[in-house]
């Protein structure tokens, strides 16, 4: 089973790659607080600015849309420009993932608890 050092020095190697796996996720996760991404809607008449963990940091929208009659209209483009920020932002968050677990030298498509 065990031929000298050799499974220990194994083991050893395993637990500074695990640790420095860890390392890298959590500079990832620093990382994607501060990365941004914008979703938007009625071709640009709201924007809604997100981090790349979905935080929403900001909304901006075009004045022309401020009419009392179109109420509904103005909430309803709100909502989808904040959906396609955070559409986007687990996007960038994904693709972040898959860029560090292939820096790793791990399988692209592996799931990690992150």
């Amino acid at each position: 089973m065990l031929k000298g050092l050799g499974g220990l020095a194994d083991m050893g190697k395993m637990m500074r790659a695990a640790q420095e796996m860890q390392t890298k996720m959590m500079e990832l996760q620093e990382e994607l607080g501060s990365m941004t991404v914008i979703g938007e809607s009625g071709a640009g008449l709201v924007k809604a600015t997100s981090t790349a963990k979905g935080e929403l940091v900001g909304l901006d929208i075009d004045p022309s849309i401020f009419n009392p009659d179109e109420k509904e209209v103005v909430e309803d483009l709100i909502l989808a420009a904040i959906k396609d920020a955070q559409s986007k932002a687990s996007e960038k968050h994904q693709s972040e993932m898959r860029r560090i677990t292939e820096e790793m030298g791990l399988p692209a498509d592996m799931k990690l608890p992150f």
